[in-house]
């Protein structure tokens, strides 16, 4: 986890509020308090499993979820590579 520093007296104030609002997503996304979305996308537009081991998808037409294990995406249904 990277660690978010505050902003420092050097950095102009209009500035100030687009810095924190990025802070604010960048914390969001490290320690999230709510369940997040999911990727969602039609099988034909699956990326390549090997690019996103450890992922999770919702292949919107096949109305199911499926993680990569680095090789290929595995339908979480049935445990089946697709």
């Amino acid at each position: 986890m990277v660690e978010l520093v505050p902003v420092g007296p050097n950095v102009p104030e209009s500035l100030r509020p687009l810095l924190k609002s990025l802070h604010d997503a960048v914390r969001a996304l490290q320690t999230p308090d709510a369940p997040q979305p999911v990727f969602a996308v039609p099988l034909a537009g699956l990326p390549p499993a090997a690019a996103y081991p450890n992922s999770v998808v919702l292949i919107t037409d096949l109305g199911v979820l499926a993680h990569s294990d680095g090789l290929h995406w595995i339908r979480e249904d049935t445990g089946a590579a697709i």
